[in-house]
C-alpha cells in the first residue's frame, strides 16, 4: 500500500512538502476520571501526593522500654610506640608525594591517650504511601470492585532484617481495572514526530530538489526529493510507549513499603586537638549495645555527657519518628573510640600526629610533602 503522507516530485522540480500531521498524542498525564473511587483510598492521586498514611492505632499495649544495667567503666590501653611508628609509616607510604624519612627517622618523644565515646542511636521505621499507577494491559486479572480492598496497613509485606533499609511495591488487591490508553486515545500508535506523521521527510542530500548539479538526478532520494523517515520506518507512525501498542491498561493503586534505619551520633568532646569529624569514618570497641522495640535511656554511664546525649536522642526520635511512621525496633551503643596523640621531633623541629580509631587511621600535618614535582 502507497504511503498516503508521500507526495512524489514533479518531474524537474522540487518535492512537495507533506502537511504536518495533526497533533494527536494524547495527554500526558492520565485525566482524573480514568481513576475509579475506592474505599479507604479516597485521597489517592496518581504520581503519589496522596498525603501521610498514619499507621493504625495498636491493638495491644506497646511493650515499655526496660532500663538497662550499669556499665562498667571500660577503658583501653594505649597503644604501643611500635604500633604507632607503624601506623604512621603506613600513612606516609599511602601519599604519592610524602617523603618517608619523617614517619621512619623521627624519634617519639611523647604520647598521650584522648580516648573518647560515641554514642549511637538507631530507630528503624516503616512508611507506607500510595499512589495510582498503570501498566500495560496484558491479560492480567481484573478485580476492582470484587469485593473492598483491604487497608494500606492491613496488606503483609515482607519485612527486611532490622536496621537494614529496604522498599517493597505492592498491588493493592480489589484495585484493578481496564482502561483505554489515555496517551494514544486506545490507538496503540502515535504520530512519528521527526516526520510529523507523514512517513517521509525532506531528502537531506537534495534539499528537496530531486537533484544535486544541474540536471544530476540526486541518486540519495531517487530524485524524488524525499526519503523514508528512518525513525517510524515510513509508516508515519510509532508504537506507544506507554500501552506497549496494547491500546489498554490495567490500572490500580500501587502500595510503596518503605523500611528506613535512621541513626543518629553523639561524640564526646576531647582536647587532643583532633577534629571530631575524622572519628566518624573509623570503629571502636563497643562497650554497651542495646536492642528492643522502644529503648530506654543510658542510665549510670560514667560520663554524663553521654547520659544526657542518650535522654536528648531518644526523646527526639521516639517523637519525631512515632509521628511520621511506624517504629519497629530501636537499638543504643556506646563505643571507646581510642585516640593517641604523638608528639616526635624530625631535623630538630617538634611535630605531632594522632592514631585513632581500631583502624590506627593517622592525621597528620606531614613535614616533608615535596619529594615529587609537577611537570
Amino acid at each position: 500500500m502507497a504511503n498516503p503522507g508521500y507526495v512524489p516530485a514533479a518531474a524537474g522540480g522540487p518535492a512537495m512538502f507533506a502537511p504536518p500531521a495533526a497533533d494527536s498524542q494524547g495527554p500526558s498525564a492520565p485525566p482524573a476520571g480514568m481513576f475509579d473511587s475506592m474505599p479507604g483510598y479516597e485521597g489517592t492521586v496518581a504520581g503519589g501526593g496522596g498525603g501521610f498514611l498514619p499507621p493504625p492505632m495498636p491493638a495491644y499495649p506497646a511493650p515499655q522500654p526496660q532500663p538497662g544495667n550499669e556499665q562498667p567503666h571500660w577503658n583501653i590501653p594505649s597503644i604501643s610506640e611500635d604500633t604507632a611508628r607503624d601506623a604512621f609509616v603506613l600513612f606516609a607510604s599511602s601519599k604519592c608525594c610524602y617523603s618517608s624519612a619523617p614517619a621512619k627517622d623521627g624519634v617519639i618523644t611523647n604520647m598521650e591517650a584522648f580516648n573518647t565515646y560515641r554514642y549511637r542511636l538507631e530507630t528503624f521505621t516503616e512508611v507506607r504511601s500510595t499512589e495510582w499507577s498503570h501498566e500495560p494491559y496484558n491479560g492480567q486479572p481484573v478485580d476492582a470492585y470484587a469485593q473492598p480492598p483491604p487497608g494500606p496497613w492491613d496488606i503483609p509485606a515482607k519485612s527486611p532484617n532490622f536496621f537494614m533499609d529496604s522498599n517493597q511495591i505492592i498491588k493493592v488487591p480489589y484495585t484493578s481495572s481496564m482502561k483505554n490508553c489515555h496517551v494514544c486515545v486506545g490507538m496503540g500508535r502515535k504520530p512519528c514526530k521527526d516526520c510529523a506523521g507523514a512517513g517521509n521527510k525532506v531528502c537531506w542530500v537534495c534539499n528537496g530538489s530531486g537533484f544535486r548539479h544541474g540536471d544530476d538526478r540526486c541518486h540519495h532520494c531517487s530524485g524524488r526529493g524525499r526519503e523514508n523517515c528512518n525513525h517510524c520506518h515510513g509508516q508515519g507512525s510509532k508504537q506507544c510507549d506507554t500501552c506497549h501498542g496494547k491500546q489498554q491498561l490495567l490500572v490500580y493503586i500501587k502500595l510503596t513499603v518503605k523500611w528506613t534505619n535512621n541513626s543518629d551520633n553523639y561524640v564526646v568532646e576531647q582536647s587532643s586537638g583532633l577534629q571530631v569529624d575524622n572519628l566518624s569514618t573509623v570503629s571502636g570497641k563497643e562497650l554497651f549495645r542495646d536492642s528492643q522495640y522502644m529503648v530506654y535511656p543510658v542510665m549510670g554511664f560514667p560520663d554524663p555527657a553521654v547520659v544526657q546525649a542518650a535522654q536528648r536522642l531518644v526523646n527526639e526520635h521516639q517523637a519525631k519518628y512515632s509521628q511520621t511512621s511506624r517504629i519497629l525496633q530501636q537499638r543504643q551503643t556506646i563505643e571507646l573510640i581510642p585516640v593517641t596523640k604523638v608528639t616526635y621531633t624530625w631535623k630538630g623541629k617538634s611535630h605531632i600526629y594522632f592514631v585513632y580509631g581500631n583502624e590506627f587511621k593517622v592525621n597528620a600535618d606531614y613535614p616533608a610533602t615535596c619529594c615529587c614535582t609537577v611537570m
